[in-house]
């Protein structure tokens, strides 16, 4: 029987990946195609699934990737072939995103669909600008109107007189005809002395608020260069923005953060540096990989009776070490009568996850604090053993053997090359984007160097931030400038050293 597609129209929201809804997210994680625009986050694509298609319909200045026939004949095409079809609007798709008319396509096919509204730009830009929509005392009405009309028509929709007595006017496209759309509110009775603000690409880390008033706010943008995607605000709410003014005030706002960790670790990190105003960039330099053969941890596992201690010098080791135990038909209650180490709080948590319980965390978490953390244990005789990756230093075995235990040392990953385009992060590079770029270890600088080359030259402006003494030598030792080195050497730590960096840097 063949199976009946169905196309999800799901709004995006405006920009910030975190205002996607719970459900808009459900259905782009069950999609087997995504059909997706210019301004959805391509965060938001981290939902789908691995084998799902992407398609790009996003439409630039004007410069259509797809014409709106085409991703209308797309999305019937796609459901008629029985697949579940993501269509993926920045914004609402029934707010000035066309979704109706996607609809009507849909329905006139007798495509199923499901209509999943977004947070709209029209309240989520101004929110992030400190701009409330409507206010009491201030106002009570409130209009959405485009900027931009389907050229084709032969006179405007657009009822300026009714307008222009409204308390909040919210524009959707309208940079490119702000002197007309100024003029046409102050001819029809809008003071020219209204608050006006334009907001570019809110509630992201590129956002740009532009305030004045409505007799000169066009002189203002064409001073100032500004282009699409904006939004225009008119009316007395958006002098509130002097006391609510919130995401531009938080301490890494606008500064665009590079996260060298893999992929599947990168979450957490650009999370805490979203909610500091960052932009996350994800330039991933290495993959985790299981090792080549599982054969010394197997015979690790079959004598797993034997072994006083087992240390956990990172979250990659925990999980390939339980995946591997998980194979073999055992699980971790064959770890009860073993005590457990790690190398610090990250690895101790996704133990946690998993119901086991950590006896020793050392006090500073570098392979030089576990072996003083033991210095505190009697060892003599014990065995230890010590998962963790291929290529690692061998302070903890070399240190532990010393106090007189044997140290079994067994591969259960590996890091390899991401094998990233260098030219993706280059181009962002020589655009401004990047203010800082992360190293969370030696591995993650290793496989930079071998993407971007030895060779590349960073401008002085971006800088290097560390997560801790063994990652910053690494980066010395390759002719590098570490600016960012915290005292904590947790992601949480780093995400605070960023900060007090930039905090220091206004402070001149």
């Amino acid at each position: 029987m063949h199976k009946r597609g169905i196309v999800y129209i799901i709004g995006a929201g405006p920009g910030d990946p975190g205002l996607i809804t719970v459900k808009g997210a459900q259905g782009i994680t069950r999609a087997d195609v995504i059909i997706y625009d210019h301004l959805v986050s391509e965060e938001l694509l981290g939902y789908a699934r691995t084998e799902a298609r992407l398609i790009y319909a996003g439409k630039k200045g004007g410069d259509h990737t797809l014409p709106q026939e085409e991703i209308n004949r797309l999305l019937v095409a796609e459901a008629q072939q029985g697949h579940t079809v993501a269509r993926l609007k920045g914004g609402d798709p029934f707010i000035f995103g066309r979704g109706g008319e996607e609809a009507e396509t849909l329905a006139a096919a007798g495509i199923p669909f499901e209509i999943i509204p977004g947070v709209t730009a029209a309240v989520a830009v101004p929110a992030y600008a400190g701009i409330p929509l409507t206010h009491r005392g201030l106002t009570s009405t409130l209009a959405l109107v485009t900027g931009h009309e389907d050229p084709t028509k032969e006179k405007s929709d657009i009822d300026w007189q009714s307008l222009a007595g409204i308390g909040t006017l919210v524009f959707f496209m309208g940079v490119k005809n702000l002197p007309q759309i100024a003029a046409a509110l102050i001819a029809h009775g809008k003071a020219p002395g209204t608050p006006a603000a334009l907001i570019r690409w809110g509630t992201t880390a590129d956002q740009e608020t532009l305030t004045g008033v409505l007799g000169d706010i066009a002189d203002k943008a064409a001073a100032r260069g500004f282009t699409p995607p904006s939004l225009l605000v008119v009316g007395p709410v958006v002098n509130l923005r002097e006391t609510l003014n919130w995401f531009e005030k938080r301490p890494l706002f606008g500064k665009g953060i590079v996260i060298t960790r893999p992929e599947a670790q990168a979450e957490s990190f650009a999370t805490l540096l979203h909610e500091q105003g960052a932009r996350a960039i994800h330039f991933p330099t290495i993959s985790i990989a299981p090792p080549e053969s599982w054969a010394s941890l197997d015979e690790a596992l079959g004598r797993l009776a034997a072994y006083t201690w087992i240390i956990f010098t990172s979250a990659n080791g925990v999980r390939f070490f339980c995946q591997r135990l998980r194979e073999q038909g055992r699980d971790v209650r064959e770890l009860k009568n073993i005590r457990i180490s790690t190398i610090g709080p990250a690895t101790t948590t996704t133990l946690a996850e998993m119901g086991i319980k950590v006896d020793l965390v050392p006090e500073e978490y570098i392979s030089e604090g576990v072996v003083k953390a033991f210095q505190g244990q009697d060892i003599r005789g014990a065995r230890i053993l010590l998962p963790r990756a291929e290529q690692a230093r061998d302070v903890i075995p070399a240190g532990l053997e010393k106090m007189g235990s044997r140290v079994d040392t067994v591969t259960v990953y590996r890091t390899v090359s991401s094998e990233r385009r260098p030219e993706e992060l280059d181009r962002l590079v020589k655009d401004g984007k990047v203010d800082v770029i992360t190293f969370t270890s030696p591995s993650t600088l290793t496989y930079f160097l071998e993407i971007m080359g030895r060779d590349y030259a960073l401008p002085s402006r971006v800088r290097i931030a560390a997560i801790g003494p063994v990652t910053a030598a690494a980066v010395h030792k390759a002719g590098l400038k570490v600016d960012i080195l915290q005292d904590t050497y947790t992601i949480e730590g780093l995400v605070s050293g960023l900060r007090d960096f930039f905090a220091e840097q206004i402070k001149r």
